[in-house]
């Protein structure tokens, strides 16, 4: 599984799904343009305290254990974009399109959360399908042609091989069904 991360992703984003998903089992590879395994990206904790929008505080910094310019996305068969301000200047990188569109063209499963339907959107992948995302990026969402799902901050909603949320809270949900279209089983 590939994970596409950038400076200032959220840090919930980032770590709680790629631990998640570790911790199930998967392997993942956590990627960011310009960087190489062992180099780190700075995360950004964003937080609902009131305002007409989210706080930003300094989060951690999350190691990545894969080069972006040394993998072929023939070798994965899910991806995942955490949201925060990464979405915003990765669609702007070379490859990263190109990238989303593989995933996308190929049928395999995509998991965004957050901001990271900007990247969906700017890989014009989302035509037709019902993709949530923060309510900020509602107009991107319906720029691209799909259907924006406005749903719960800790729900989520899967469309066919896409499983998005609006912001971390929906961890739960959003992990539980990206792990029901991987075919994940989990026993109790």
């Amino acid at each position: 599984m590939l994970m596409l991360v950038g400076d200032y992703a959220e840090d919930y984003e980032t770590m709680v799904p790629f631990q998640t998903l570790l911790a199930v089992g998967h392997s993942v590879d956590a990627v960011c343009p310009g960087k190489a395994a062992g180099d780190y990206i700075l995360t950004a904790i964003h937080d609902f305290e009131g305002a007409q929008t989210y706080s930003e505080k300094p989060g951690h910094r999350f190691t990545l254990n894969a080069t972006f310019a040394n993998i072929q996305a023939d070798d994965y068969a899910a991806l995942v974009i955490p949201g925060g301000r990464a979405p915003e200047y990765l669609r702007t990188m070379p490859g990263v399109l190109s990238l989303v569109q593989h995933f996308a063209q190929k049928g395999k499963p995509i998991a965004a959360v957050c901001h990271g339907a900007q990247l969906l959107a700017a890989a014009g992948v989302i035509r037709g399908k019902r993709i949530s995302a923060y309510p900020a990026c509602a107009a991107e969402v319906e720029l691209a042609g799909a259907s924006y799902a406005e749903i719960p901050v800790d729900q989520a909603v899967t469309d066919g091989q896409f499983v998005t949320a609006p912001a971390w809270p929906a961890h739960p949900a959003w992990m539980a069904q990206f792990l029901a279209l991987l075919g994940t089983r989990i026993s109790h």
